[in-house]
């Protein structure tokens, strides 16, 4: 008997089980003295953009000639990253490519280029969403951190996906979904489980941190109750299919116009000026204001918002042309985001369905939010816990469906370039293993023209 607990006692190894607990808890101390900081200053400069983009919107709304102003703006901005931010102008692309490969590292100047550029955008009239800023502000802040302390690269990898947990986290309110997308948004079909608890960890302070300056995110009703019954799932799997194939047009159509510009006009700093005359006349061309900005706040009381497509009321093509302005936007060089946009025009499509499927509009406007997301950034996880902790649980298994079937059906398309393909979604024997969006991309053109 003695024999036999000697022999347990030695297989246990109870001196090295102490060892290996002791190196983990030495671990886990040393992220949290990282991350902790490291998320709630990411935190604290996105409440501050939130609050310059709330400030800047309504001074818009005061003052409604600042809209002329938009080419000037968009000159400045422009030139301010020709003369200091080269460097920077892969912005979001830039963050996700130093995680897979670390070379030169992120630049801190990325962060009061990008919170300026976007503001300015804000101020004057463009189309645009503030996602782009706080994945750049938490990836820039991130790669400081990692820089000052110097990390390893896995350490490295790590940090940054950790502040764009935190930048998508604080700027949405949404913390789960902020950490599943930094895990998701880097390739197709494979989920970075390796960085999961300090994503999580990162995401919940810089929301917490973003909360208590005291910044407010918007809420959205879904007044209607409608049974989930397969009959509803059928519905938001068929809608899903729209929802992708808007999501990769509008991802489709960005890329075009942004490389076509870039070809007819090499100076930086000219193209927002084209962009912002041409947002002026599409402006007097439909007659209207409410697809210029964030799409969150409009100037009177009967202009159109996101939350106006939960309400009651259609509107059948006002998805297409908050498409039309936030293309012409972002393609131009104008500094934001693409997500605010993509829930504005997920939403409307969804309101502008819900009728053809004898759905309620909030219904059909909560699933279009996220899913129309899902597909033109390929990140399916996170935006079905983004319906869920915006909309609740009760519609979770119809978002889902909807998002999956939005991700299948964008293809190997979508708003990152970065984005590498580690699982295609079908059979693509023209992808090299572990290939980019930008080189599918490549392959299509080449293909097309040799068609010609």
């Amino acid at each position: 008997m003695r024999a036999t607990f000697r022999n347990l006692y030695d297989q246990f190894n109870m001196a090295a089980f102490i060892r290996d607990r002791r190196t983990h808890a030495m671990s886990v101390l040393r992220w949290a003295l990282i991350l902790v900081p490291m998320a709630a200053t990411v935190g604290t400069l996105c409440a501050a953009f939130l609050w310059s983009l709330d400030a800047v919107t309504r001074l818009r709304f005061a003052f409604p000639w600042l809209l002329y102003l938009l080419p000037i703006g968009g000159f400045m901005v422009g030139l301010l990253y020709h003369l200091t931010g080269r460097s920077v102008e892969g912005g979001n692309n830039l963050i996700v490519e130093q995680i897979h490969e670390p070379g030169g590292g992120v630049p801190l100047r990325m962060a009061p280029l990008i919170f300026f550029g976007t503001v300015v955008t804000h101020l004057f009239g463009g189309s645009a969403g503030r996602e782009g800023t706080a994945v750049q502000l938490g990836g820039s802040l991130s790669g400081g951190f990692g820089r000052a302390l110097k990390l390893d690269t896995q350490a490295t990898r790590i940090l940054l996906m950790t502040g764009i947990a935190a930048g998508f986290g604080a700027v949405f309110g949404t913390p789960i979904a902020g950490a599943v997308f930094a895990l998701e948004v880097l390739a197709i079909g494979r989920v970075e489980y390796r960085a999961l608890v300090p994503c999580l960890v990162a995401a919940l302070v810089g929301d917490w941190t973003c909360l208590a300056w005291g910044i407010h995110h918007g809420i959205y009703h879904v007044d209607a109750t409608v049974p989930v019954d397969a009959l509803i799932v059928i519905k938001a799997g068929v809608a899903g299919v729209v929802f992708g194939l808007v999501g990769l047009a509008f991802a489709e159509a960005n890329h075009a116009l942004g490389g076509w510009l870039k070809r007819m006009v090499p100076y930086g700093p000219l193209r927002p000026v084209i962009g912002g005359v041409a947002l002026i006349a599409l402006v007097w061309l439909f007659g209207t204001r409410d697809y210029l900005g964030l799409g969150t706040l409009a100037a009177t009381s009967d202009g159109l918002t996101i939350a106006s497509f939960f309400g009651p009321d259609t509107h059948p093509w006002s998805w297409a042309l908050k498409l039309l302005f936030t293309v012409v936007t972002l393609s131009a060089g104008f500094k934001g985001g693409e997500v605010t946009p993509l829930f504005f025009i997920g939403a409307a499509l969804g309101n502008a369905l819900a009728p053809m499927f004898g759905v309620p509009t909030g219904v059909f406007a909560a699933i279009g939010f996220v899913a129309l997301f899902a597909g033109a950034a390929n990140t399916p996880l996170a935006c079905t816990f983004m319906g869920i902790e915006l909309f609740g649980a009760a519609y979770a298994v119809p978002i889902a469906v909807a998002c999956f079937v939005a991700y299948l059906c964008s293809g190997h398309n979508g708003i990152y370039l970065s984005q590498r393909v580690a699982v295609p979604k079908v059979p693509a024997a023209h992808l090299t293993p572990d290939a980019t969006l930008r080189d599918a991309r490549t392959h299509r053109a080449s293909r097309r023209r040799s068609r010609v």
